[in-house]
């Protein structure tokens, strides 16, 4: 339970970031391609979001399998 509440919430983190970056390159462009960006940074947010807590989770998973094997020399 608690891996995916961490996923969702660096999933919702990561798309209000990518929205906010978004909604601000957009907005130097015009008012519709502000929101047009802010929904594509967003989408994009999310998406890294959720491949980072993946990554973070192997990455550990690795570590603790390899301090096993060390403990165990």
């Amino acid at each position: 339970m608690g891996k995916r509440i961490k996923q969702t919430i660096s999933r919702a983190k990561y798309a209000a970031i990518g929205a906010s970056v978004g909604a601000f390159v957009g907005g130097l462009i015009s008012r519709n391609a502000a929101s047009t960006g802010a929904g594509l940074g967003a989408l994009v947010g999310a998406t890294v979001g959720e491949k980072r807590v993946s990554v973070d989770e192997f990455v550990g998973q690795v570590k603790d399998r390899t301090g096993e094997k060390a403990a165990e020399e």
